[in-house]
């Protein structure tokens, strides 16, 4: 058998999100290739040096033109038949698919909040989405929230979703590297993620101007790469006069990534809307207690370990803060559970099973 990925997610140099889950996924498969189960990576570009080194059974392909690469180029060059069964990592498949199509789903944010999308994403996300879910042999959903929304949005059976959780990354063996160029020795609120409007930053950042009021020797550190529409977020700073009480870092390596998590007073997830929500496990696992918004998958990955609020309530984020503030033993019961809720979550359960139903759709020959 000869499966198929669509590796471009993890060809990149800074990787977040759906780009550390292929990236995994990647390194997995290439563990698992054999005479009997070969990989073959399609890509856009020359695969980066960080991905994983080529084998007998694990092999990459470029393909051209980029331009609509996924409608074009890929299904011409599927038409070979050499390939049994293809995986796309990250929403889209392509448009004609000549052999069994498995496609993961993360979230559809853009259906819930197409204001926050620009033009020509929210054209692809909402067009192409549409196609890859019906065509799919298989769906594969990050949560049982996101499947809900799938046979809500699009009226798929069931049967077609398997909710497979991601893991998270433990960091083993990586030592924290503080930030040379900034100082963040006093007690700060941490968020980390991609800046964007569902991500409900602006709500976050009022929240803390409150509770900094009380407590001024806090800071919020918010760590991730820019992402779309996110001005009025930096013009929020500014209006409130909190630039030297607000931090963006940018995107953060591993290594600064360990360091906000072992020395943050809190991780806050404020978002309308996560199909997952990777931070949430990470920041467990470093004994770093999360306040999240009681919203879409939060509460289902989170459970009884998290601290919750009304995304909508600025009020209620800032009477949460506080109470973490004031109440010790609320803190100290937040980590422990946390540390538990972790041990439900990994990645090598995530790529066994991930493979598994990609397997067993190639068998099916009901395709």
């Amino acid at each position: 058998m000869t499966i198929g990925v669509d590796g471009n997610e993890a060809n990149v140099l800074k990787k977040v999100g759906v780009s550390i889950y292929t990236f995994n996924l990647l390194n997995y498969f290439k563990k698992q290739a054999c005479s009997s189960t070969r990989f073959k990576i399609f890509l856009k570009e020359k695969p980066l040096s960080h991905l994983p080194k080529e084998s007998k059974y694990f092999t990459y392909e470029v393909i051209s033109p980029q331009f609509l690469w996924t409608q074009i180029a890929l299904p011409l060059r599927l038409l070979k038949k050499d390939i049994d069964v293809f995986f796309s990592p990250a929403h889209y498949g392509p448009r004609f698919c000549p052999v069994p199509l498995i496609v993961t789903i993360h979230d559809l944010s853009f259906f819930y909040y197409p204001q926050d999308f620009l033009k020509r994403d929210l054209f692809k996300l909402k067009n192409w989405t549409t196609y890859t879910v019906k065509k799919a042999k298989k769906i594969i959903a990050v949560s049982y929230s996101t499947k809900k929304d799938l046979i809500n949005i699009y009226k798929i059976s069931p049967e077609k979703i398997e909710v497979i959780y991601n893991g998270f990354n433990h960091y083993q063996g990586i030592r924290a590297t503080a930030f040379k160029e900034k100082n963040f020795s006093s007690s700060y609120i941490l968020y980390i993620g991609t800046l964007q409007p569902r991500k409900n930053l602006l709500n976050l950042i009022r929240a803390f101007y409150k509770f900094n009021q009380i407590y001024q020797e806090f800071n919020l550190i918010i760590a991730g790469k820019k992402g779309w529409l996110y001005k009025q977020i930096f013009e929020e700073v500014r209006s409130l006069g909190i630039e030297d009480k607000v931090f963006f870092t940018d995107y953060v390596t591993d290594q600064q990534l360990v360091f906000l998590y072992q020395n943050a007073f809190c991780l806050v997830m404020p978002s309308f809307y996560e199909g997952f929500g990777l931070p949430l496990l990470e920041a467990m696992h470093f004994s770093c207690p999360v306040l999240a918004s009681f919203s879409s998958s939060l509460p289902e990955v989170g459970g009884d370990a998290c601290l919750y609020f009304d995304p909508q309530n600025i009020n209620d984020l800032t009477e949460k803060l506080i109470k973490l503030k004031t109440d010790a033993k609320l803190r100290k019961e937040l980590i422990k559970k946390g540390k538990e809720r972790t041990k439900l979550f990994s990645w090598k359960k995530c790529y066994r099973q991930t493979l598994k139903v990609i397997k067993e759709s190639a068998n099916d020959k009901s395709h």
